[in-house]
């Protein structure tokens, strides 16, 4: 009997024909739309790329001629190579291979000290409660800001007193220093995301400050690191402004090398050597955003921009 009442119901449901909601049509108003938005948007960004590569792929003969958007006829890496090692900036000729590994030296130790401190500080203010926590959290606030460039010259007296004025360590300082209050921010906000009762177990368990950063905070907060170096290696990495008030021409990074290639008066204004010079200072960033773009995008939606 139950077998049949089923069977009558089954019956029911098939008279009835399909439910659910409709399936929606492939092209629509409201697809052409928006893929048709993208495909603007795509081209908009890709456009300026395209030409730059293309450029710095032809010869100078071939660059007079005009054609901006075509392709190279005979393809040539002598941009590349000169652009790298032998355009010349004043009195060196050395191109962009000095800025580089200045830009380096630069990069390295001021993210490394930036995002220790800034992580540390971060699983402070989330898990261990001080006195006057919340004035400090509200200086960084305001620190984070502060438009950095009505501090230039007071950095410069600070930095010549001290005597790291027009040194490598003395940008790393810098560096290291703006970038402590928006990364603080950030990891506060993605460990008090973590379940406070991780933290509490631990010191159930005994744990200290130290052991419960380093066994339960750190091994869980992998996208949050990523998106506190890419902020950071993007944001050095291209500095332009800091670069050039802050060191010499010894120490110039990769960025003000760029600036003084491309500005220079000296000779013929070599169009592919600019434009492969432009994309070598940038293939550092956009790496290490293709790389870990994905875990950069984890990191933001894990908390790093929650209150």
């Amino acid at each position: 009997m139950a077998t049949a009442v089923v069977a009558a119901d089954a019956l029911k449901e098939s008279a009835r024909g399909p439910s659910g909601p409709r399936p929606r049509r492939r092209i629509s108003r409201r697809n052409i739309f928006v893929y048709g938005t993208l495909l603007v948007v795509s081209v908009y960004y890709l456009l300026p790329l395209y030409v730059m590569i293309v450029t710095s792929l032809k010869g100078m003969p071939e660059i007079r001629l005009g054609n901006v958007f075509s392709p190279p006829v005979d393809i040539t890496f002598e941009p590349w190579v000169k652009a790298w090692s032998q355009a010349c900036t004043g009195l060196n000729c050395d191109g962009l291979s000095r800025g580089f590994w200045n830009s380096v030296r630069i990069t390295v130790p001021s993210v490394v000290i930036s995002i220790v401190i800034a992580s540390i500080n971060g699983y402070t203010l989330a898990n261990w409660r001080f006195k006057g926590a919340d004035v400090f959290f509200t200086i960084l606030i305001v620190g984070a800001f502060i438009p950095y460039q009505i501090m230039i010259y007071p950095i410069v007296v600070v930095l010549r007193e001290i005597g790291l004025y027009g040194s490598i360590w003395g940008l790393v300082l810098v560096h290291s220093i703006f970038g402590m209050p928006i990364l603080t921010l950030l990891f506060r906000n993605y460990f008090t995301s973590i379940p406070e009762e991780l933290f509490k177990a631990a010191r159930v368990d005994g744990a200290g400050f130290w052991r419960i950063y380093f066994k339960i905070m750190l091994p869980m907060s992998l996208p949050i690191f990523v998106v506190a170096i890419i902020l950071q290696v993007t944001g050095i990495w291209n500095d332009f402004l800091f670069g050039v008030i802050y060191t010499k021409p010894d120490t110039y990074p990769m960025t003000v090398q760029l600036n003084n290639i491309v500005n220079s008066v000296q000779g013929v204004k070599e169009y592919n050597v600019n434009m492969a010079a432009t994309i070598l200072t940038g293939l550092v960033p956009l790496v290490i955003y293709f790389i870990s773009g994905k875990l950069f995008v984890r990191g933001i939606a894990a908390g790093a921009v929650k209150g």
